[in-house]
């Protein structure tokens, strides 16, 4: 625990990376796919909890911050996903210093009219006290989350709906449905960042369609962007090889860190 926080320290490696899960994601959420191949390539690599179903990007972005330097990590690599690359957005912009560059996926700069509907049919549906069954909240996010491409594979709509029926029977779901606070324009606040940055769109992503994820590396002086097809918003667990590829090549590109100024075990 650090703060508060329940936090993971995978692997020996000598360079430090911290992976950011979006609403209402725990750290287990990286561990089968992106923890082993960042760990094979000598990366030492911090997960945690944090449980920010209903909080901001920016509370977010301050529980990242108490993490960083409770751990006393040396400026390293973010990697964040959907809510958890919107917070890491906010920290570049507050405290610049504390990452060496980021990888930013399923994110945006920006609210769109899909986002603000759902953002009204999540707050209707809570205000009404009900609560979905958890078989129908699995088909929910099966459709919402995964790309047409898997749902037209059987035998893959299957495993999935096993796993979000898991989620929505242990309760997990229905965290990560509660209402958040709308998605604000930050655009012209992220035109600012300075840390090396490569945004990940995934091309059939319907909660962060890939084209703000692409409009916001373009405000971005030399962020880089790439897109994956036949991936929806869960694209870094739909296709884990191809999206574990651009990552590692990405962190390659950045600059060392010392080791020795961390405090992690």
């Amino acid at each position: 625990m650090s703060g508060g926080t329940a936090y993971t320290v995978h692997g020996s490696g000598r360079q430090p990376v911290v992976l950011v899960a979006g609403a209402g994601g725990t750290g287990r959420i990286w561990e089968h796919h992106q923890v082993p191949a960042l760990t094979g390539a000598g990366h030492r690599v911090v997960t945690f909890d944090h449980g920010a179903a209903d909080s901001s990007a920016g509370e977010l972005a301050a529980a990242v911050r108490e993490l960083l330097i409770a751990l006393g990590l040396p400026p390293c690599p973010l990697v964040g996903h959907s809510l958890g690359a919107l917070a890491i957005q906010e920290l570049l912009v507050t405290d610049p210093h504390l990452a060496s560059g980021a990888v930013l996926a399923a994110t945006r700069g920006r609210p769109d009219p899909v986002s603000e509907a759902l953002a009204r049919a999540e707050a209707a549906h809570t205000g009404t006290g009900g609560r979905l069954p958890p078989e129908y909240e699995a088909f929910v996010q099966l459709v919402l989350n995964l790309s047409p491409r898997t749902l037209a594979d059987e035998g893959a709509v299957a495993e999935w709906l096993d796993l979000f029926e898991i989620a929505a029977f242990s309760g997990a779901l229905a965290g990560a449905r509660r209402p958040r606070p709308p998605v604000a324009d930050r655009l012209e606040a992220y035109a600012r960042i300075t840390a090396p940055l490569l945004v990940v769109g995934f091309a059939d992503d319907v909660l962060a369609p890939a084209h703000l994820g692409r409009e916001l590396a373009a405000a971005v002086a030399g962020a880089r962007y790439t897109q994956l097809a036949d991936t929806g918003h869960l694209g870094f667990l739909e296709r884990p090889d191809a999206f574990n590829t651009v990552l590692l090549d990405f962190l390659a590109t950045l600059p060392t860190t010392d080791p020795g100024a961390s405090h992690v075990p």
